[in-house]
């Protein structure tokens, strides 16, 4: 008996410690080379369901190609509603990965340590006051369109998906605007689940340097006060932690020259298109993970395990200041009304400070082939004392007014407020109202899409009030609302991830009607002839304004726009301000 023991011992240690064992990863199956396909990931996340008490696994919607967006509820005390989860007094995790699925430590990562949480019971202490929602492919079509070729500058896995969906938009440029179906079903989540914390984990692209890890976080003052002090404590002990299991970590920056660390650093404001300024707005800490590309997927993968261990230890200590600085954040954001509200920052080229950063030795050659710069990094660490430029001010502001009124015929941009859960009121009956709005001229436009949509990169406003009467249907959105920021960065046209901006009302700047220069030309003479200034108005506009007034049309569409057979709806912005 003892020896049959022994031998059942043995195949015991062959098989779960120095073999595979039944819940190895596919990743760790494949010598830490490998990341799996959509089928195996859902099986993994279904086996972890099937396996803990404490584990849900659930879907968010679909994908254009019909695939399931995967989600994992962990909880211990097995509630996987948002309902149950806030009535338990949880801090809520959102952990999110494959948004480029190319960019996959976050699902093997992500993997490894639900299952060493709650299968293996390496970490007991965890999860004891948060709720983890994991996301393991957010961007399914993409995961699919496996090849080794999808990512030229990293060093694995094998082989991985693509960048962008199925109709080739790129999901972190898309979370203002919508228009990916992924997206909207994910704005749901979102919304339903208001999470405490959110990590969006990707690669790098860039130099090569020392660091595992480069994160973005919201730290100079873009967000309420407390929640960037929370976020600076959170940093400062998740760089301490990090460095007992030797990972390094920096702020994810730019180099003033490209590929260049000793032309110093700059760190750069992301805008609400991006998931870490979107979150910024939401009034939610986020964390942007940015492994770094050129270490192997090994080290990419455990560096990512280590960061989310840890978080997930902080979020357990601290959950009650967190869950109650953005409760905070939340009712000072609803009394925005009648204040400033900064739309955009941009980085001072004047103020600077003084870092060490852990880079490698490189050298800066001549390219006979492109007659520019060729940066050669060598596998030599060297430390650098380098200028950061790390200050953001104040780009564009915005008074807040009471209400925003929309007209009803703009049903496309009603739609996307729906899905960002912004409340609002609706006309029963037509009314004409007082309200604030603008302008615009100079109007230009990209000359190229971007995410499908053509741009418009810059204008002139002039703000202007004006009598309108608004049919029965258009809604009003207050904003003593929780989501007030994001309105503002929707219904703003200056702020750079507005409607206007992704060419939502493009139609406003076209002309509909004409004239026939010859008409024109007997009216402009009729009008200098009653107003004589006006042809010196007419010839400084020419003069200054070559570029445009080149040719007949436009000459005399300059005393066309004076007279009232103009489009006086033309470059008027349709939604009002009520003050």
């Amino acid at each position: 008996m003892n020896r049959i023991l022994i031998i059942l011992a043995l195949i015991y240690l062959q098989t779960n410690v120095f073999g595979q064992d039944d819940w190895q990863t596919y990743y760790e199956q494949s010598n830490f080379l490998e990341t799996p396909r959509y089928k195996q990931s859902i099986e993994f996340a279904k086996k972890l369901a099937d396996a803990s008490e404490y584990v849900s696994y659930t879907t968010f919607g679909k994908s254009l190609q019909g695939r399931d967006l995967p989600l994992i509820i962990i909880d211990k005390n097995k509630n996987f509603t948002p309902e149950s989860v806030k009535k338990s007094g949880h801090a809520v995790l959102l952990v999110q990965a494959c948004i480029h699925p190319g960019e996959s430590e976050g699902k093997d990562a992500g993997f490894m340590l639900i299952r060493d949480m709650l299968i293996r019971n390496k970490y007991d202490d965890l999860l004891e006051n948060t709720t983890l929602l994991f996301i393991p492919i957010f961007n399914v079509d993409g995961h699919e369109r496996f090849s080794p070729y999808s990512r030229i500058n990293q060093n694995g896995p094998k082989e991985m998906g693509w960048r962008t969906t199925a109709n080739n938009l790129n999901l972190n440029r898309d979370f203002m605007k919508a228009d990916a179906l992924e997206m909207q079903h994910w704005l749901e989540l979102f919304n339903n689940w208001l999470p405490d914390m959110f990590i969006d984990i990707h690669t790098t692209d860039g130099a090569d340097y020392q660091y595992h890890i480069t994160y973005a976080m919201s730290i100079s003052g873009e967000m309420d006060p407390k929640q960037t002090q929370w976020q600076k404590n959170y940093l400062k002990q998740i760089e301490k932690d990090l460095l007992q299991d030797d990972v390094l970590i920096f702020a994810y920056v730019s180099f003033r020259r490209w590929h260049d660390p000793r032309s110093g650093l700059l760190l750069r404001p992301q805008t609400p298109r991006y998931s870490n300024g979107f979150s910024e707005i939401q009034n939610r800490p986020v964390l942007l993970v940015e492994t770094h590309m050129l270490k192997n997927y090994q080290t990419r993968v455990e560096a990512t395990y280590d960061l989310l261990k840890h978080t997930i230890a902080h979020i357990d200590h601290q959950y009650e200041d967190l869950k109650e600085i953005n409760l905070n954040a939340d009712e000072n954001t609803k009394k925005l009304a009648g204040k400033e509200f900064v739309l955009s920052y941009y980085t001072s080229p004047e103020d600077s400070s003084i870092v060490d950063f852990k880079g490698v030795d490189y050298d800066i050659i001549p390219s006979e082939l492109t007659n520019d710069i060729w940066v050669q990094f060598s596998d030599e660490p060297k430390d650098y004392t380098l200028v950061m430029f790390d200050k953001l001010l104040p780009a564009s502001k915005v008074k807040m007014p009471q209400e925003y009124i929309i007209p009803a015929e703009w049903t496309e941009v009603v739609e996307r407020l729906k899905m960002h859960h912004i409340e609002y009121s609706i006309l029963e009956e037509a009314k004409e109202m007082e309200v604030e709005t603008y302008r615009f001229s100079n109007v230009q436009f990209a000359s190229f899409p971007f995410e499908g949509r053509q741009m418009v990169q810059d204008f002139n406003l002039t703000e202007i009030s004006l009598k309108k009467t608004y049919a029965a249907g258009s809604i009003i959105v207050p904003t003593n609302q929780r989501s007030a920021k994001v309105i503002a960065h929707l219904l703003e046209p200056i702020a750079p991830d507005s409607f206007v901006r992704w060419g939502f009302f493009n139609s406003i700047f076209e002309r509909k009607e004409y004239v026939e220069t010859y008409v024109m030309e007997k009216m402009a003479r009729e009008m200098i002839a009653e107003k004589p200034e006006l042809l010196d108005q007419y010839k400084k506009a020419v003069e200054e304004n070559p570029q445009v007034y080149n040719n007949q049309w436009a000459k005399l569409f300059w005393f066309y726009a004076l007279t009232p057979y103009w489009d006086q709806q033309k470059d008027i912005y349709p939604v009002g301000k009520i003050n």
